[in-house]
């Protein structure tokens, strides 16, 4: 009877077990925690590797750049390339989880198109939640080359010498700035033709240098009819060609080699482009006889020295026109008309940099109804700033700006947006830090001279 009794008991409690359904999400939760687990563990192991190989591959490009300069520069030879890469290495991948690592450095001598230095690196991190799986550790490995010796710079400094360059300081503090970047740029150049530097100062105009008055890419209709004598009594009464002949006299246009060598705006598209000019006349760039003209504009060149003394020739006047001097920085490093930059040898790579430096916001370029020289109306000499940008950097052109902001104007949103990437922009709020911020400009150039 006693057997009996169990086995009816566990026969019923087994029914029981059988039909009842409120453990069934805990018992299928418990199956599936396994495979979620482990993918979960594995994410994590894969992250922690991921890490450990892009610090790795952050450490490896400072070290590529760092030998690749001790190189060109001659402060070690190649037999030191791998213990200096050691060296530079350790000091920057301090990555707490990596193992096992190792570095070497493979070193090409320029055959005619530069020099090669190939940093490999590799190293492991063990697993916290694969090695159950049977995978106790995750590999990685990556590399970083650096060239140099085939990597040219053209480098065009457009720089704002308005009126309120007097301000604070500023201009002041601008030129030794200014000429420490050139002697910073001329110390890239281990042979003559791997640098060139041109300058470029402006204001509402630039001035290209009023000897060029016979040359055909000039527009005078706007400088003629501002500038001449209205026949009869009483001249002085009608100063334009416009106001002579509406009063039925008759218009004598001044003699063009009176012209100081300023030029604004070319005819919109053109503005915001560097196209060779033409017979069209609104390929053409428009001579004004602009009272605030700032000093004549230096192509590039190779003379360092003159580059300098043009900077210390720098004095401040006039409106702002930002685009005019980014057009003029352009127009240096171009072939052709007007300014003619030197023919690029097919067996190296050239980087063209353009750097503007401006004090304020624009107020005045070739059209009255942008801006009256104090104000901008309604952004349109920005809009217009921002296509030439645009532009040039679709043409290759690397362009670096910066705003020296001392009077707590708006950052300028246009020079932001004109600079090739955030890292090449800089707002400096005091003439104090314009060393600064072209030392920094320098630094980077350095790196783009023997980056690949």
């Amino acid at each position: 009877m006693l057997n009996t009794a169990i086995f009816s008991r566990v026969r019923t409690a087994a029914g029981r077990f059988a039909r009842a359904d409120q453990g069934n999400i805990a018992v299928l939760f418990a199956i599936a925690a396994v495979p979620i687990i482990s993918f979960v563990g594995a994410a994590i192991d894969y992250t922690r590797a991921n890490s450990a190989r892009s610090s790795m591959q952050a450490a490896l490009d400072s070290t590529a750049l760092m030998v690749a300069k001790d190189l060109s520069d001659g402060t070690i030879k190649a037999s030191d390339i791998n213990t200096k890469a050691q060296d530079y290495f350790k000091a920057l991948y301090t990555y707490p989880d990596a193992r096992e690592v190792t570095v070497k450095a493979e070193y090409t001598a320029n055959t005619g198109k530069g020099s090669t230095i190939k940093i490999i690196g590799s190293g492991n991190v063990p697993t916290e939640f694969m090695k159950v799986a049977g995978f106790p550790q995750i590999g990685f490995d990556t590399s970083s080359t650096s060239l140099w010796g085939n990597v040219r710079m053209r480098v065009a400094l457009a720089l704002d010498v308005t009126g309120s360059m007097d301000q604070d300081g500023k201009m002041t503090a601008m030129k030794p700035a200014a000429k420490a970047l050139i002697d910073q740029i001329g110390a890239l150049a281990k042979n003559t033709g791997d640098v060139y530097i041109s300058v470029v100062p402006f204001a509402k105009d630039v001035n290209v240098g009023a000897s060029n008055y016979e040359q055909s890419w000039i527009n005078w209709s706007e400088w003629e009819a501002a500038n001449g004598k209205c026949s009869g009594k009483n001249s002085g009464n009608y100063p334009t060609k416009s106001s002579c002949e509406s009063a039925g006299r008759t218009w004598t246009a001044k003699n063009h080699d009176t012209w100081n060598g300023c030029v604004t705006d070319r005819d919109q598209d053109y503005d915001t482009k560097n196209t060779t000019p033409t017979s069209d006349p609104a390929t053409k760039f428009y001579a004004e006889q602009y009272d605030a003209c700032p000093a004549q504009l230096l192509p590039l060149t190779t003379d360092f020295a003159s580059a300098k003394s043009k900077v210390d020739a720098l004095t401040p006047n006039g409106g702002t026109n930002q685009p005019i001097g980014i057009a003029w920085g352009w127009q240096s490093l171009s072939q052709g008309v007007p300014l003619n930059a030197p023919a690029e040898d097919p067996n190296y790579e050239y980087k063209r940099v353009l750097i503007v430096m401006s004090d304020g916001l624009n107020t005045q370029d070739r059209w009255p109804s942008y801006g009256n020289g104090q104000v901008q109306y309604n952004g349109a000499i920005d809009a217009r700033q921002r296509i030439q940008c645009d532009n040039a950097k679709a043409n290759g052109v690397i362009i670096y700006t910066m705003h020296v902001n001392t009077r707590g104007d708006p950052t300028s949103s246009v020079l932001q947006y004109c600079a090739s990437g955030l890292d090449k922009f800089s707002t400096v709020t005091s003439s104090s830090q314009i060393a600064t911020a072209f030392s920094a400009i320098g630094t980077s150039l350095s790196k783009l001279r023997v980056a690949k």
